[in-house]
């Protein structure tokens, strides 16, 4: 099985880590993966974003034309990807920020408050990981043991008291989907 995955949005909302998330996890699972990051001038104000492919085969190419999901956390990042998933694939969006209903014959399109449900939480900086949890079970890309694993490694030790509050996060975004 093959998931090519972009992941949007505005700078700050944590895209990158999402999408570093899912390929150290898929490391961990011992798949093959690239995380293509895209910095520069979209961080001013358009989409940032990333590219993970993760493969039981080698990755030929960190690019992605058609990605299987698309994670949109802005409508920039929606309106710049969603035509591009291919038949089949998965449209995860953000409608705390994205008023408009996303529809599109041939795939599955997932909206979910993402910010909304963060503040629930008590912590709106975690609604990356509750998109990324979405993700999970929208997909079979990794499992959450090895989500939770790899952020134990990406946050820094001083950071380590929010795991729990992560981990929650992350299992609202499992629930949800």
């Amino acid at each position: 099985m093959k998931h090519e995955v972009i992941i949007a949005g505005f700078g700050g909302q944590g895209v990158m880590l999402m999408g570093q998330l899912l390929a150290y996890s898929s490391m961990l699972e011992e798949k093959n993966v690239s995380w293509l990051p895209s910095y520069g001038p979209e961080m001013r104000g358009g989409t940032a974003n990333c590219m993970v492919i993760v493969s039981e085969t080698q990755v030929a190419s960190p690019l992605i034309t058609a990605p299987s999901a698309l994670v949109a956390m802005n409508l920039p990042s929606l309106t710049k990807f969603a035509d591009s998933v291919k038949e089949g694939g998965v449209i995860i969006y953000n409608s705390s920020l994205i008023d408009e209903e996303y529809k599109r014959d041939g795939v599955k399109v997932i909206a979910l408050p993402f910010n909304d449900l963060a503040s629930e939480l008590g912590n709106a900086r975690v609604a990356n990981i509750i998109a990324l949890g979405s993700l999970l079970a929208a997909t079979d890309v990794c499992n959450k043991e090895s989500v939770m694993d790899s952020l134990k490694n990406v946050l820094p030790e001083r950071h380590h008291h929010l795991l729990p509050l992560n981990e929650e996060a992350l299992e609202k975004g499992l629930s949800l989907v």
